[in-house]
Parts: C-alpha cells; structure tokens; sequence
C-alpha cells in the first residue's frame, strides 16, 4: 500500500535526504524544506521503503503537495 508523504507548508525543497529504494523509519527525516528563512525536515509519517520522490532541489512546494511516495514496510 502507498504512502504519500506530503509538504507541511509553502516552501523550496533545499535538500533530499533519501534516495529510491532506501527504507526509512517513521519521523526519519526524507528532505529539508524551507520556508520563510527556517529549514524544517520532512519526516516519513510511517515506516516504508521510498519507492517515488516527486519533487527535485530547488522546486517549490504548496501545502499538503504530495512530495514522496513510501510502500509499507
């Protein structure tokens, strides 16, 4: 079953911490995003392997944008 990982807020992905395939842990940080000058990590909301990242450095994000895509573990 997916798991959609979604932007907290408006802001510019800065970095990704993850790659395709890597198995990631609940609240185990997948990007940093920043927004009004504070870089905030992206957590996974569960435990999963990331099989999808939908955005790249640089790209800016809306609220609740679906920025990654996690399989169950």
């Amino acid at each position: 079953m997916a798991i959609d990982v979604v932007a907290p807020m408006v802001g510019k992905v800065v970095k990704i911490l993850v790659e395709v395939g890597a198995e990631v842990s609940e609240d185990d940080p997948i990007m940093m995003i920043e927004a009004m000058k504070v870089e905030m990590p992206v957590g996974a909301p569960e435990d999963g392997t990331v099989s999808e990242i939908k955005v790249a450095e640089g790209d800016t994000v809306e609220g609740n944008q679906v920025i990654a895509i996690l399989e169950e573990a």
